[in-house]
């Protein structure tokens, strides 16, 4: 307890150089944990946030870009599928249920995807967890739409509120559906999924609206169709973007997506859900990896930082090393006071650094739902991160042996010798 006390007090007397010693530690310590959390997060929420589905079924493009428009709302497609092609796959005899997908309009920044109440029946995210609404229920009307969490949260709708959709993606658009307005109807409770970022409307209500559009421009006013006109038009789809299928038997999965992709009547793209993610992971790991590795370089900046502000101030502490040699003090407890110095720097620069992350985080969590949809989860250090920062108050103690060494050899005729 006297050395700790004694090195506590030899820190305080070099304060400030210890204050940056130990901010640095605690800053690539943030930057690591931060880095951690966020790769975790990242691959939690892109693997929670479709369940149970068999296939996904686009236009033939690519596994990995079928995923990301159809299921995360990132991209979009190279073409659609025809409305005959889905309807004589989804009536197939192996399949359980389907799922269709109309994408391409938004508002206000948030995608608006068509599709029917199967979805709200069969989708499922984390594991088995279902699709449940904080506010209303599904749509009983044309003009009825449902929203995601984050859609209702941040533009601040309400149930019976109108909303106005926009044709495109775009955050900012001039080519709006005025005439043709919608109503909240429900609201659905957070999923940390991009469910909470999706304004869901049903594929009759996506025909409604571009019945009177044409490649991305609407008719001229003495020929639009008003929106109690669409009511009584027929309002079948001829296309959507994609669907999602489960089927009756796990063993008819590689069958029908073989089926799938040998489809003559137009090409067409069946992938498995798992697989394709771990293709992009794979797409994606080298950039993951180097990422995590570029912070743990930061760490160790961090502790050479703390080795040369030790090994600094060794010949200056000279004197101090020797006069507790006068006093009795063995060389082991200058070799142990040197490390207890060492491993109280690491210890507060990573309590600082844990505490730094956890400020970060709650900084950049809106920010990484609203731009990139991902949800990162504010919870207890885990124990990956706490061998983490065990490693690094090891790694501490290991370097601080080096300026420990250094002033055990010092005999006590050096400390006390005069240098001119």
């Amino acid at each position: 307890m006297a050395l700790i006390a004694l090195a506590l007090r030899s820190l305080w007397n070099r304060r400030t150089t210890a204050a940056l010693t130990v901010s640095a530690i605690a800053i690539s310590v943030a930057l690591l944990l931060s880095v951690e959390n966020l790769r975790l997060a990242a691959r939690e929420g892109f693997a929670n946030t479709l369940s149970g589905a068999d296939l996904i079924v686009g236009a033939r493009s690519g596994p990995i870009n079928l995923l990301l428009y159809s299921v995360f709302r990132i991209g979009d497609a190279t073409a659609n599928v025809t409305w005959e092609s889905y309807q004589k796959i989804a009536k197939h005899p192996d399949v359980a249920w389907s799922i269709p997908i109309s994408l391409g309009d938004s508002h206000r920044g948030f995608r608006v995807m068509g599709t029917s109440l199967d979805y709200f029946a069969h989708y499922r995210f984390a594991g088995d967890q279902t699709l449940r609404f904080a506010q209303g229920g599904v749509w009983s009307d044309l003009y009825d739409c449902v929203l995601g969490a984050d859609v209702a949260s941040q533009l601040r709708y309400h149930l019976g509120d109108s909303i106005v959709l926009a044709h495109g993606i775009g955050n900012v658009s001039f080519a709006q559906h005025k005439d043709k307005p919608f109503r909240v109807a429900g609201i659905l409770r957070r999923t940390g999924t991009p469910v909470d970022r999706t304004v869901h409307v049903s594929l009759q209500a996506i025909t409604a609206i571009h019945l009177d559009w044409q490649s991305g421009m609407q008719a001229p006013p003495g020929e639009r169709v008003s929106a109690a006109e669409a009511r009584h038009r027929d309002l079948t789809p001829d296309s959507i973007t994609a669907f999602i299928l489960g089927m009756k038997s796990k063993v008819m999965v590689f069958m029908m997506q073989r089926a799938i992709n040998e489809y003559r009547e137009e090409p067409l793209l069946a992938i498995i859900p798992g697989v394709a993610l771990q293709q992009l992971w794979n797409l994606v790991g080298v950039a993951d990896q180097a990422l995590l590795l570029v912070a743990g370089f930061v760490v160790l900046a961090g502790l050479l930082g703390m080795l040369t502000a030790i090994l600094t101030s060794l010949n200056e502490r000279r004197r101090e090393m020797a006069i507790l040699r006068s006093v009795g003090a063995p060389p082991g407890d200058v070799f142990l006071l040197f490390i207890l110095e060492s491993g109280v720097l690491a210890l507060l620069g990573v309590l600082f650094g844990a505490a730094l992350s956890y400020l970060l985080l709650v900084i950049a969590q809106p920010v990484l739902i609203d731009r990139f949809g991902i949800f990162v989860h504010i919870r207890m250090l885990r124990t990956n991160d706490l061998v983490i920062l065990a490693a690094i108050i090891g790694a501490a103690l290991g370097i601080g042996a080096i300026p420990a060494w250094r002033a055990y050899r010092n005999s006590l005729a050096d400390g006390l010798t005069i240098r001119v």
